[in-house]
């Protein structure tokens, strides 16, 4: 998705995305170049509830966390290929066009993941584009293979 400074936010919605194989969903941020490695600081927390009640847990997530990384970054838990897991979520860019501040973003995905596991997550990420240079595009893509199947959404919010 290639942005300009028409609105001041831009909203993302992801719905029912599934893996070719199981994977990461990511989002990687392009500032000007032709890759998508924009520098990023973020942070993570997952809350968690097994299908058979054995557990369920809210805790920060540092697995999910990038500091100063050029790396895409994990917008949801693990996804697996079968056929009921998936995820959903909304994710945030302020100011992308800002040439004075760095670019914020915050992402929520909630998802299901199938499997021996069996369990529903709900994630959240905040953080931002070290950059003042303007970031003109976005690209999501899973951590290896591909989207199967899914849905991606922008708005643009003045």
């Amino acid at each position: 998705v290639v942005l300009d400074n028409t609105y001041k936010e831009y909203l993302f919605t992801f719905k029912d995305i599934h893996p070719s194989t199981g994977s990461f969903f990511t989002v990687g941020f392009r500032d000007g170049g032709t890759d998508y490695d924009a520098v990023k600081t973020t942070t993570s927390f997952r809350a968690l509830h097994r299908e058979d009640d054995n557990s369920a847990n809210l805790a920060y997530d540092s697995d999910d966390d990038l500091v100063q990384s050029t790396s895409f970054q994990r917008l949801t838990n693990s996804l697996t290929a079968d056929n009921d897991g998936s995820a959903s979520g909304i994710l945030h860019l302020f100011n992308p066009s800002s040439t004075t501040f760095v670019k914020h973003f915050i992402s929520r995905s909630s998802g299901m993941v199938a499997g021996g596991s069996n369990y529903a997550w709900d994630e959240l990420i905040g953080g931002y584009c070290n950059t003042t240079t303007a970031i003109d595009g976005v690209q999501f893509k899973m951590s290896s293979g591909n989207i199967d199947a899914g849905d991606i959404c922008l708005y643009g919010i003045l």
